[in-house]
């Protein structure tokens, strides 16, 4: 028999993913609509969200960041193509996006002096071969694989080298050790349900310092540079941008960090998808037929989470086009270079309740699948 209570938003897409609760856009503060983003109306919009980033969440002082081009792809690109180079180079993978700067770094700006560390999806590499006093690219939460690094102890806080991390599905979702890291990239449209297209760059007085005293052999793009005659450009981490932003995604993203604020900051957006991930944890302890890709539980996402089942990848197919036609629950597949299974995403804006309603949904699409 069908399941009796559908969830009220089946929206559980790990990019864009689902608005907060309560979200409505005709609420949303549009006095700087058809206004210039150089007016004052403008960069105080695009200062607030970059001091209100800092403020909510804990940056240490004189972590800088900015609103950058091209989600948090353009913000990564940006600092690997401005300070890579200086300093051989440590890349981790275990999914396709960190294999993707493994791919820059290797290809295209053709560095020579490179470790790189992989793991199969849903595993971790070995940290312990990490050398700090090189330049260390990874991803925090592997959006693909449902594995997330559980801690930066393995980081040497007097590293000569800088970290650069990917942290778009973790930040607001996962503690993650600022001091740790010198270069943080993330896009709005993960945990927070923001508009894509923009990605946010956060910097460490170690990194700002490297971008003042190095110029990489290559040409920079205009739309990569954050430095004027050997100096940082300031104003890019008080309101200016490189290129024109949307102004209706800018307050967009201002009303979500509104909303972290309202129910009690990065402690309770964290404590959210903690608890989706619970919800999803027991649901599988009691059914043999589904799996989490990452079986080490310290190392689980609490956002991308993914999962097997014991079906072909055709039967998984149908299982997630039955959810669908019974809009149930919307782009749940997994990412296309992952393992066949399903990536149900469970950030700070997914209401546990509507988890709570696909489970039973999630057991009959895969009972009339398996039946067939």
């Amino acid at each position: 028999m069908l399941p009796s209570q559908k969830p009220v938003t089946p929206n559980f897409s790990s990019g864009p993913c689902a608005k907060r609760p309560g979200y409505d856009v005709s609420t949303l503060d549009l006095t700087v609509l058809g206004r210039s983003h150089r007016a004052p109306i403008g960069k105080e919009a695009l200062k607030s969200a970059c001091l209100d980033t800092a403020k909510i969440l804990g940056l240490p002082e004189g972590y800088r960041v900015a609103v950058v081009p091209a989600s948090d792809t353009g913000a990564m690109e940006m600092a690997m193509w401005s300070m890579l180079g200086e300093r051989p180079v440590d890349v981790l993978y275990w999914e396709s996006f960190g294999q993707g700067w493994a791919t820059d770094i290797t290809k295209q700006l053709q560095l020579k002096d490179v470790n790189i560390h992989s793991a199969d999806y849903g595993q971790l590499p070995d940290f312990s071969k990490v050398n700090c006093d090189h330049d260390v690219v990874f991803t925090w939460n592997g959006t693909t694989s449902g594995a997330r690094v559980p801690n930066a102890d393995w980081i040497d806080t007097n590293r000569e080298g800088l970290t650069f991390c990917d942290a778009t599905s973790a930040v607001f979702a996962q503690d993650i050790e600022w001091q740790k890291l010198d270069v943080i990239t993330y896009s709005w449209q993960k945990v927070l349900g923001g508009e894509g297209g923009h990605g946010m760059l956060i910097l460490s007085p170690k990194a700002v310092a490297r971008l003042e005293s190095y110029t990489p052999s290559w040409p920079l793009p205009k739309i990569f540079r954050m430095t004027k005659g050997g100096k940082l450009i300031e104003s890019l981490f008080t309101g200016a941008t490189i290129n024109t932003p949307s102004m209706l995604c800018v307050v967009d993203y201002l009303d979500a960090l509104n909303w972290v604020e309202s129910i009690g900051g990065v402690n309770e957006t964290i404590a959210r998808a903690n608890n989706n991930l619970s919800t999803i944890e027991d649901f599988v302890a009691k059914h043999a037929w589904i799996e989490f890709l990452a079986k080490d539980k310290t190392v689980r996402s609490n956002t991308s989470v993914c999962l097997t089942l014991d079906l072909s990848p055709e039967q998984v197919k149908s299982v997630i086009k039955l959810l669908d036609d019974n809009a149930v629950a919307y782009d749940i597949g997994a990412y296309r270079d992952a393992p066949a299974g399903l990536r149900i995403w469970c950030g700070a804006t997914i209401e546990n309740s509507n988890l709570v309603a696909l489970l039973p949904w999630l057991e009959w699409a895969y009972k009339e699948v398996k039946n067939t």
